[in-house]
């Protein structure tokens, strides 16, 4: 493949109107597939410096997530503006806090148009892409384990640890994920990260005492991880979460996508044997 140009998704993607979110979620490899050590094959469209960073990595899993989020990033957002992934370049907004160049990711978009925004994160066995024509925030996380809740659960806003401390032992690790996923999307779309503290902000279940003029919503992410968009203004009127392919970016072969084990994890679903399986969820 070259890597100069290599393809966007089948099909390409049109950008989202005003008021839709697309959200696309990927499989990272298994381990072992594609191979961890130094034979891996460079991953299409990856700068200098995100090769760098993958290989920064000790372990053979997170080379391969971070390689593969990069990737399909770029792909993704080449499909959107209609450019060669590897041509795009990416630039870090001012920060909010102190101007300085680390605030939000954004890439450069040649020639006009519309803005089209971006968040990107990944966590142990998924990554998601978020891309809206306003700011936004993704993240995604896998379920802790109830001892990492509870020693996590001070970093709580004191309104959400009560409602942690009330959940059902069961439901605990389930809601703490639903809490932390949108407060790092809304800190995220904020441009600060985690630099603000996580006990600044309410996102629990009451909306009255979530930030004003903001939306922060969850996503459907199957039974072993938590996500959450956040976006500022009104609720989005359409939120799609779609399955990348199956063979994106290491070959037709490579275990995430619709293949890949609970690719499809519930939800009102319909399949296409073009762009893999579709969850479309209104939030009006």
């Amino acid at each position: 493949m070259d890597t100069a140009h290599a393809p966007a998704p089948d099909p390409v993607p049109t950008r989202p109107a005003p008021g839709h979110v697309d959200v696309w979620l990927v499989r990272p490899p298994l381990p072992g597939r594609p191979p961890a050590d130094h034979h891996t094959p460079r991953p299409p469209g990856l700068s200098s410096a995100e090769l760098r960073r993958a290989a920064s990595f000790a372990s053979p899993a997170d080379r391969a997530a971070y390689a593969t989020a990069h990737t399909a990033l770029r792909q993704l957002l080449g499909g959107y503006l209609d450019r060669p992934p590897a041509a795009l370049t990416f630039v870090r907004e001012p920060c909010p806090g102190c101007t300085g160049p680390h605030g939000r990711p954004a890439v450069v978009q040649a020639g006009g148009g519309p803005p089209l925004h971006f968040s990107l994160a990944h966590s142990r066995g998924l990554i998601a892409v978020a891309v809206a024509p306003r700011v936004i925030g993704v993240d995604v996380e896998r379920l802790p384990s109830p001892e990492t809740v509870e020693a996590c659960a001070r970093a709580l806003h004191p309104g959400e640890q009560a409602e942690l401390a009330a959940a059902p032992p069961g439901e605990r690790r389930a809601h703490f994920g639903r809490l932390w996923t949108r407060k790092e999307a809304y800190l995220k779309a904020l441009g600060t990260g985690l630099s603000r503290h996580p006990r600044t902000d309410y996102l629990g279940s009451d909306l009255s005492r979530r930030p004003a003029r903001w939306a922060v919503l969850d996503l459907p992410a199957g039974p072993e991880h938590a996500a959450a968009i956040a976006v500022p203004g009104d609720r989005p009127d359409h939120v799609t979460v779609r399955w990348l392919p199956a063979g994106l970016p290491y070959g037709e072969d490579a275990p995430y996508g619709e293949d890949a084990p609970g690719a499809n994890p519930g939800g009102t679903a319909t399949r296409s044997p073009r762009s893999g399986s579709t969850i479309t969820r209104s939030s009006r």
